[in-house]
């Protein structure tokens, strides 16, 4: 099976292009590539409603199976009517969505998805943990501090995170995994330090919370987003991928269907 895997295609923050736009290119691009499954790795968009949507038209243009996990900004609310807590269930409660429903691809392999949680564990030693819970520096404020209302502090969030990707690892007999996270489970994929902003920053991007997942489950393809680079690793085995599309002003050309072209990678199980 050919399997396309993206992230942060932010398909509401385009300066040039719509979200009308970047449904129309990731599909032409999808069947380009000929794909027989697309996973999108999160932060959709600014809108549960609109993420949703545009997971919907995807997968009907396509006629073949598109899979998610939320973003930290897919999470984000405006709204007076509906929490963040309410948003999760929203999204749980989608058949495209891999949050406790693993996807089972054959005898030999699955996808397991959770969008997992920063745990401040990346950041630079020299903040303690109540600075870091401040999500403030330099003038910047983490903007999930303003638009995501969890009852629970971000720490708490990661472990329950944490538990419900256990969970459901354990659901699949041994089958070879892919895994498909948001937030950045590996410390080679937070942005290099030392760097003026993101010492702090860095604290918001990852969790090393999921290490020990690596050493007890088969899991062969790890995919993630949230940090805006496009960049692999191989290590002891496993694949790390993390296909980021990015903000208009971080793509390396000014043409979107260049870049979902550039970005979106292919795995063949």
């Amino acid at each position: 099976m050919k399997i396309g895997v993206i992230a942060d295609l932010h398909i509401d923050r385009g300066n040039k292009y719509t979200p009308a736009d970047f449904e129309f290119y990731l599909i032409e691009t999808a069947k380009n590539k000929q794909l027989e499954l697309l996973l999108i790795a999160g932060d959709i968009s600014n809108n549960y409603k609109m993420t949703a949507q545009f997971i919907k038209k995807i997968k009907y243009a396509l006629n073949i199976p598109v899979l998610f996990i939320p973003g930290n900004h897919d999470f984000w609310t405006n709204e007076t009517d509906i929490s963040s807590l309410n948003i999760v269930d929203y999204y749980i409660s989608m058949e495209e969505c891999l949050i406790d429903s693993p996807f089972i691809i054959n005898n030999e392999w699955a996808i397991v998805g959770n969008t997992a949680w920063y745990d401040y564990s990346y950041g630079d030693d020299k903040f303690s943990e109540e600075r870091l819970a401040q999500r403030k520096y330099y003038g910047a404020t983490w903007q999930d501090k303003e638009k995501i209302d969890w009852p629970l502090t971000d720490q708490s969030m990661s472990e329950l995170a944490l538990k419900q990707t256990v969970k459901d690892l354990s659901k699949v007999d041994n089958k070879n995994i892919i895994l498909m996270t948001h937030i950045v489970t590996h410390k080679q994929f937070v942005v290099p330090t030392p760097h003026r902003i993101f010492d702090y920053f860095n604290a918001f991007i990852g969790t090393s919370k999921f290490n020990k997942l690596y050493e007890t489950f088969p899991i062969k393809y790890s995919i993630m987003g949230h940090v805006h680079f496009r960049k692999s690793i191989e290590e002891a085995g496993i694949t790390y991928i993390c296909p980021c599309l990015g903000y208009e002003r971080q793509w390396r050309t000014k043409d979107l269907a260049v870049e979902l072209k550039n970005t979106l990678v292919t795995i063949t199980v």
